[in-house]
């Protein structure tokens, strides 16, 4: 490669949280090297105001569940031949996938098949859970990747024992230093410094909103009873907003719903509880130092599925770090309006309860903490600069 010709990186994100990544790695991936960057690939609004010009909208890949995928098989099929398609019609330098391993690795099994092979490195961003269940996928992942750039300290022995080169990068979220500003949120959306504010965090997948808003709302209706001045705001991303609209007629109190990062940051910091769908997003809420409930609901099939496949006991990663379980997990069938609003309830008349899960979280998120606070996106950046050989 030759220092006037641009680099070509090729990123694919599937969902919010990669979008974000992805949008922060192409800023840090800019600081590393004064050659111009081509971006293409397929990401979300953030990557895109980055300059990433997407082959198709990303929430395409936003699903999750082992029968709630299969109606949607036939177009996920034609996206990853769009797909491989369009990465060897652009050559690219680094291929950069993020997260989304049931589409991104379908995508990189079938380039490394190509005859000739393509001139490319190939770097895995966000490492499957080989950790809770389908080991087999670290043997996977060494065939497919030149590197993979992983979140937790505890997953690069994981990877290097099959033989893949792995860095620990660090996780985005506990990098922030930001936790939101709650006067400015209640002030806002004219909320009493009083009321008792219920946060809802249902997920970024339609599926997910789906599931988990019905249940979500007729918890909060039967805690709106118990507390004074109730209200509540449910933080989504915009392509899911059409979703959460009939949820809020007729509501007898204050109710909210955002799609802005601002917004959805201030509401946790301005919330007394949040109900959040396990997952990235329950870190967000740790790192405010809120009290939280943590639950997801999939299909009863894809549920049995991943019973008979899971090695770990805890889902929220705070429990994991911690090895025991701080913040309730009502997951599957004890995600129900009574048992939510009963664990909630729980926790908001119980300050010691409160006080060790936001001592636990502190904890916890000290440990996901890169040494010397270095920015896991400018470090990410890095370690593929390097495997590219490029140097400032």
């Amino acid at each position: 490669m030759t220092d006037d010709k641009p680099l070509v990186i090729y990123l694919i994100a599937g969902e919010a949280s990669g979008d974000l990544l992805g949008a922060h790695l192409m800023k840090a991936l800019r600081k590393q090297t004064s050659r111009p960057i081509t971006f293409l690939g397929i990401g979300g609004p953030r990557m895109i105001e980055e300059g990433l010009s997407s082959l198709f909208p990303f929430y395409e890949l936003s699903m999750l569940g082992a029968i709630e995928i299969l109606p949607f098989l036939f177009n996920i099929a034609a996206r990853i031949r769009m797909t491989v398609e369009d990465v060897n019609s652009k050559n690219p330098d680094v291929m950069i996938t993020i997260d989304s391993p049931g589409f991104t690795l379908r995508v990189v099994e079938r380039l490394r098949q190509e005859k000739p092979p393509l001139n490319c490195k190939f770097v895995h961003y966000v490492a499957p859970t080989v950790w809770v269940y389908k080991p087999e996928r670290a043997a996977l992942c060494a065939r497919l990747f030149d590197h993979m750039l992983v979140l937790l300290p505890f997953e690069p022995p994981y990877f290097k024992k099959a033989g893949l080169a792995c860095t620990w990068v660090g996780h985005p979220i506990v990098a922030e230093t930001s936790t939101g500003d709650a006067a400015a949120f209640r002030q806002k959306f004219e909320i009493h410094p009083d009321a008792t504010l219920f946060c809802l965090l249902p997920g970024s997948r339609q599926g997910e909103v789906k599931r988990h808003m019905p249940i979500f709302a007729q918890a909060i209706t039967l805690l709106a009873s118990q507390f004074p001045d109730p209200a509540m705001v449910v933080a989504v991303p915009a392509n899911v907003m059409s979703s959460i609209a009939p949820f809020f007629e007729g509501c007898p109190f204050r109710a909210v719903v955002t799609a802005n990062d601002e917004d959805k940051k201030n509401a946790i910091a301005a919330s007394q509880i949040a109900i959040v769908k396990s997952g990235t997003v329950a870190l967000e809420v740790a790192m405010a130092n809120v009290p939280m409930v943590v639950t997801y609901r999939v299909h009863p099939l894809s549920a049995w599925y991943l019973r008979r496949k899971v090695l770990i006991k805890n889902a929220n990663l705070v429990n994991i770090l911690e090895g025991e379980e701080i913040i309730p997990e009502l997951l599957q069938e004890l995600c129900t309006p009574i048992m939510l609003a009963s664990a909630c309830a729980d926790l908001l008349t119980n300050p010691a309860r409160q006080e060790l899960q936001k001592s636990k979280e502190k904890s916890a998120l000290n440990q996901l903490l890169l040494p010397g606070n270095e920015i896991p996106s400018e470090k990410a950046a890095k370690t593929i600069m390097k495997l590219l050989s490029i140097s400032k």
